[in-house]
C-alpha cells in the first residue's frame, strides 16, 4: 500500500486513530461524512393527488408488517462550548417479513445531526418500505421532531409517546409540592395537584379539549397569586408550557382506552364502582 493511499484512510480505529491527533480525526470524520451525504437520494416528495396515490399502492406487492418509528431530538454542546447543536436519534421497526428475508434488518437504530428527513427516509426505504405499509411514528411532540416525520410516507400515523407527557406532568406535580412548602399555601398546592391529576386523566380518554380548558382555568386562578409567590410563578409559567405543548400536540394524541369496556365489567362485578358520571367527570 502506498504512503499516499494510506493517508486518505480514515483513522477511525485501532493504530491509525491512536497515531493521529485529534485534529486529524476530526478531519477525517468530516471527510467521511461528506461523502456519506453526496451518496444521499433525493428528498422524499409525496404525490399529492390522491387517486394516483391509491393506483400506484394498489399495483405493489403485498409489503411486510407494519413499521413503528420510535423518534425522538435533542440538544448537545459544541465543541469548546461554542453553542449547540441538535441531533434526531430513534429507531424504526419492521413487525414481520412476509419473505422471511434475513437479510433485510427488521430493526435499525440511527441518529443525524443534518438533513435528518433524508436520512430517515433512506433507512426506511433499506428496510424494505413499500407506499402500502402501514407506518406509525411515536414522537415527544417536539417541532423539529414533528418537521421531521409529517409528509414522508402517505397514510402514515403519528402519535405522541405518553411517556413525554407524563415527564410533563411530573414535573407539574413537583411544582405544587414547592408551592405546599410555602406559608399559607399549602390548601392552593393540594387543590392544584388534584386539578392537574385531572387533567391527566382526561388526556389519557383523548378529551383534549376538556384538559385544555381545565388548564387555562388553573392558570387564570394562578393569577391572583403569582406575583406574590416565587413557587407559584414557577407553577404558573409551567402550566402555560405545558398547555402550549398539548395544544400544539392535540391531533397526536389519542384516547387510551380502546374501548371504554373495562368500565363496564367492573360495574358488572363490583357495583359500588364507579359511575358514568363520576368516569367522564
Amino acid at each position: 500500500m502506498s504512503a499516499e493511499r494510506a493517508q486518505n484512510i480514515p483513522a477511525c480505529g485501532g493504530l491509525a486513530a491512536a497515531d493521529a491527533d485529534a485534529e486529524t480525526i476530526r478531519r477525517h470524520v468530516q471527510a467521511t461524512a461528506e461523502r456519506m451525504e453526496e451518496e444521499l437520494g433525493e428528498e422524499r416528495r409525496l404525490n399529492l393527488f390522491p387517486d394516483e396515490q391509491i393506483v400506484e399502492q394498489q399495483e405493489q406487492a403485498p409489503p411486510d408488517g407494519p413499521v413503528t418509528v420510535g423518534i425522538d431530538g435533542g440538544y448537545v454542546r459544541a465543541a469548546h462550548k461554542e453553542g449547540f447543536f441538535e441531533v434526531i436519534a430513534g429507531r424504526s421497526v419492521v413487525a414481520f417479513r412476509r419473505a422471511g428475508d434475513e437479510e433485510v434488518p427488521e430493526s435499525r437504530c440511527f441518529g443525524y445531526v443534518q438533513k435528518p428527513r433524508r436520512r430517515l427516509f433512506e433507512l426506511m426505504k433499506s428496510q424494505g418500505l413499500q407506499d402500502n405499509q402501514q407506518v406509525v411514528f411515536m414522537s415527544d411532540g417536539g417541532e423539529d421532531v414533528r418537521r421531521v416525520q409529517t409528509h414522508l410516507h402517505p397514510g402514515s400515523e403519528h402519535w405522541i409517546d405518553w411517556f413525554h407527557i407524563m415527564m410533563r406532568i411530573t414535573v407539574l406535580q413537583q411544582q405544587t409540592k414547592s408551592l405546599r412548602a410555602e406559608v399559607d399555601r399549602a390548601e392552593t398546592a393540594t387543590a392544584m395537584s388534584k386539578r392537574i391529576d385531572s387533567v391527566k386523566h382526561l388526556l389519557w380518554h383523548g378529551n383534549l379539549a376538556e384538559a385544555l380548558d381545565r388548564v387555562s382555568d388553573m392558570l387564570l386562578d394562578m393569577e391572583l397569586i403569582r406575583a406574590h409567590s416565587a413557587a407559584a410563578e414557577k407553577l404558573a409559567a409551567g402550566l402555560t408550557e405545558f398547555e402550549i405543548y398539548i395544544r400544539n400536540n392535540r391531533e397526536f394524541i389519542p384516547n387510551c382506552v380502546l374501548n371504554n369496556e373495562l368500565d363496564d365489567v367492573f360495574r358488572r362485578w363490583y357495583p359500588q364502582f364507579r359511575t358514568k358520571e363520576k368516569a367522564a367527570a
